[in-house]
């Protein structure tokens, strides 16, 4: 199958939310933003893997990191196969599959996106080791920055190689950090029964929707700075998906119910979602 089909039709599967934005971003740039996506859930996923213990999810995204920083043009076909042996039955496919995604990319941007790809891995080793324990606000910054802060800058440089548009790039982490901000206030309950929380010390929920508005107070000037075009297009959705979720939760919903969802990514697509 065509590698971009099959990277659209898994992305359908991961993540409905995003693949409606990247499924109608032109050609070359959605290939670019469909490779950092699919590159950054294959590592997400082991982070958050149910089944392994922390020490094997450092060793599996520290090899993943590894194996990026050593691309020249491109990966062998069994770059990453040692890395994940003995773990094929049981990581699931857009992690073993990490090499194609790695390689979708058009060939002058890719580069970018496996650096982006092999330094978040190497963080999510680091909070994997520790076991996610966050104790301060500033904790909480290296946190949000690692795993989402830093897809803001590498939008900002997709956006800068795709057309030349330029974006600021202190709003460009809030953007990634607010929406983490978000994920984090959603998934409170779930994270505190496997043993971890993202929260400070003494923080509760009203701390953390402060911390998250702060943070998309930026994301909407980053945003509203964008000027029309795909890069405008895309950071819509998700940073109105995340005020609306803030809203909800602050409504004492646990989340957006699958309606609203859709309605507001209709808003700004003007498309019927389900017929996407």
């Amino acid at each position: 199958m065509d590698l971009r089909r099959d990277a659209l039709q898994i992305l359908k599967e991961t993540s409905r939310t995003f693949y409606i934005p990247i499924s109608i971003l032109p050609s070359g740039l959605q290939e670019a933003v469909a490779s950092a996506y699919l590159c950054m859930r294959a590592i997400d996923e082991i982070e958050d893997h149910p089944e392994l213990d922390n020490a094997t999810k450092a060793d599996l995204l520290r090899g993943i990191s590894q194996t990026l920083q050593a691309g020249v043009d491109g990966f062998p076909v069994d770059a990453f196969h040692v890395g994940f042996q003995g773990y094929e039955n049981s990581l699931a496919e857009v992690s073993l599959r990490v090499r194609e995604w790695s390689i979708l990319a058009p060939e002058a941007i890719a580069p970018r996106i496996w650096d982006a790809t092999a330094a978040m891995a190497d963080r999510m080793a680091f909070w994997a080791e520790r076991n996610w324990k966050v104790k301060t606000e500033s904790d909480l910054d290296r946190y949000t920055f690692g795993v989402a802060g830093a897809v803001g800058l590498l939008l900002s440089d997709l956006w800068s190689w795709y057309d030349g548009t330029q974006t600021n790039r202190t709003e460009a982490i809030a953007f990634g950090r607010g929406l983490q901000a978000v994920n984090i206030l959603r998934n409170h309950h779930e994270d505190f029964t496997r043993g971890v929380s993202f929260f400070p010390v003494g923080w509760n929920a009203d701390d953390l929707q402060k911390y998250a508005r702060r943070n998309l107070v930026l994301a909407d000037s980053y945003t509203n700075s964008l000027p029309p075009g795909p890069a405008l297009q895309f950071c819509q959705i998700p940073l109105a998906l995340a005020h609306g979720t803030l809203n909800a939760l602050a409504n004492g919903q646990e989340k957006l119910s699958r309606s609203d969802v859709y309605a507001l990514i209709e808003k700004f697509m003007g498309v019927n979602v389900n017929a996407v």
